[in-house]
This record gives C-alpha cells, structure tokens and sequence, in this order.
C-alpha cells in the first residue's frame, strides 16, 4: 500500500481528516526547505504538497506566484526538488510527499517517473495536464508507484467529474472555490454540496484545496471532506525574513493549530 492510501486508511480507522501541506520548493532559499518539510510534519502534516517552481503557474494566486519567482532567482531546477525529498527520506519514510507543479517541467527531465520514484516522491500534480492527454505518463508513474492526482473545480460537470474520478489516485483534489489560489471567497455549505455529489460517483478520498488559511476554515471544511490541503497560508509564513530555523518553527506552529482545528472534529 502507498504512503498515500495509508494515510488515509489511518484516518479512516480513527475518524479524523488528513492534513496537506504546500509549500515551494526553493522558497525563499533552498535552505529554507527541508527544516520547512520536517517542522511542517512535526506540526501533524499527513501530506506534504511541494511546489516545483515554474515561471507561469496560471492557477496560483500572488503569493504562491511570488514563490515560485523567488525559487526561480535563486535558481531552483527540478533536480534540486527531487534531491530535496531524498534529503528528506533520509529521516522520513512514513510521511507522503507529492509534487505539485505544470506538466512542462516533467516533461524537461528524461526518466522523470523513475528519478521521482527513488527519491522518494509519491504523488504528482499537474495542474495543466488533462486526462485524455495523461495514458502514457500516468503509466510511467503508476509503474513507478506514483500516483496521479487530479484537481475537480467547482464548475466541472457531473460527467465530467466522473471521468476525472476514474483516472486520478490517491486522492482527488477538490478546488473549493472559483479562482485562484489563496482567495476568500469559500462557501463552505457549496463545498458540502459538490462532495456530496462526488461521493456518489467514487470512493476515492476528496480533499479540499484554496481559500483554507486557519484552523477554523479547516474545521469547517474537514467537517465534509477527508482532507484540506492549506498552501497560501503557509507560504506567506515563508516570505519572513528569517532563518531556516525560525522560519520552520513558524510552519510547525501553524501546521499544529491546524491539526487541533481538524481534531476537534473528531
């Protein structure tokens, strides 16, 4: 069984959501990465989300386009990332790390599935890869052990839900507003709705991404969903002009409150 599904098999068993964590790799230095990643599990991370940066990543809001510009100035190459999660399974071989990113990039590197695979990744999403288009990647993963994660938007019809519930795995990633990330605009009660409906079509877990900041909006979502994915929120911890250690202190500190938001759910 993957890192994945046993993340949420565990939750299952004890009723609890899974917490996803997002952060850019690179962000503000390389340096700041790995102790980012330990502190963020520390803090009761399930799902560590890293951002590959990338010069045009469309479906960002600000501050997670600003990362990806400041891991670019620094220099931040898909190597890197992918040394940054071997560094990290040097101490770590529970917890699941999935990249999130836009499908030029994978494609740039010869090999990516299996370079990806003995570092250590288990996931991968591409925001701009659609499903019809995926077979011979998403092949290259699975034999890898890599899941494919697919992003369902609150306009996506119901045929088409299906469909994209069909091809992802692992978890599917439910947007929980229009727009970009890090807006405020999250109906919590048109998130309810839309999961409901996405259970009827599949039995994948649904996690739930954008407009999530703090422990109560987690609350308030984890109450419909087996998992928020909070990314704005803690990358705008990352712009302190602070050290490694100060920074990563930060992020477990907020991962923790977080994690208390979505228990008091249990």
């Amino acid at each position: 069984m993957s890192r994945i599904s046993e993340v949420f098999k565990h939750r299952g068993v004890d009723g609890t959501r899974a917490l996803i964590s997002f952060v850019t790799a690179g962000d503000p230095t390389l340096a700041h990465t790995l102790p980012a990643l330990n502190a963020l599990v520390q803090g009761g991370v399930d799902i560590l989300e890293l951002g590959v940066p990338f010069s045009d990543p469309e479906a960002e809001g600000p501050a997670i386009q600003r990362s990806s510009e400041r891991a670019l100035a620094n220099g931040v190459t898909l190597d890197q990332v992918l040394d940054v999660v071997r560094q990290f399974r040097e101490t770590d071989q529970t917890t699941a790390v999935v990249l999130m990113g836009y499908l030029n990039s994978i494609l740039a590197m010869d090999q990516f599935a299996e370079k990806a695979s003995g570092a250590g990744v288990d996931g991968l999403i591409m925001v701009n890869l659609p499903p019809e288009e995926a077979t011979e990647i998403q092949a290259q993963l699975l034999a890898h052990d890599i899941d494919l994660i697919y992003l369902l938007a609150p306009t996506t019809t119901a045929e088409r839900a299906k469909f994209i519930l069909s091809k992802t795995s692992g978890f599917a990633y439910c947007v929980s507003l229009k727009g970009i990330t890090g807006a405020d605009n999250l109906r919590t009660a048109e998130v309810a709705d839309k999961l409901q409906a996405l259970r009827a079509m599949s039995n994948v877990p649904l996690c739930v991404g954008f407009g999530i900041k703090d422990a109560t909006t987690a609350a308030q979502v984890g109450e419909y969903a087996d998992g928020v994915v909070v990314g704005s929120a803690l990358v705008n911890l990352m712009t302190q002009k602070q050290s490694p250690v100060d920074v990563a202190a930060n992020l477990k500190q907020a991962a923790a409150k977080l994690r208390d938001g979505l228990d008091s759910l249990g």
